[in-house]
């Protein structure tokens, strides 16, 4: 029999264990961690707004003096009609 060729030496492979933190441009990465108390406490993302109840102003009628109450008017000047039925006096406002 003929005599078996010496076996060759498998190399092994040598592992990089370098961390990719060097390679890494610190003026490109913009990353950063936003630790700390929230300022928005006692909300969820799932929480939407309350809507907003339209104010009420209350107006004591010139000519009767009975109180009206009405919502609060988006103009400089208004006019506001005594709801009392004998009355039905224009207050306007301002005067």
């Amino acid at each position: 029999m003929a005599a078996k060729p010496p076996a060759k030496k498998k190399r092994r492979r040598k592992m990089r264990l370098t961390l990719k933190q060097k390679k890494m441009d610190p003026s490109k990465d913009s990353y950063s961690d936003s630790l700390g108390w929230s300022t928005q406490v006692g909300t969820t993302l799932t929480d939407k707004p309350k809507p907003k109840a339209p104010e009420k102003m209350t107006i004591q009628c010139e000519m009767c003096g009975s109180i009206l109450q009405s919502s609060k008017p988006k103009n400089e000047r208004y006019t506001i009609k005594c709801s009392y039925e004998m009355c039905g006096h224009l207050n306007v406002f301002p005067r």
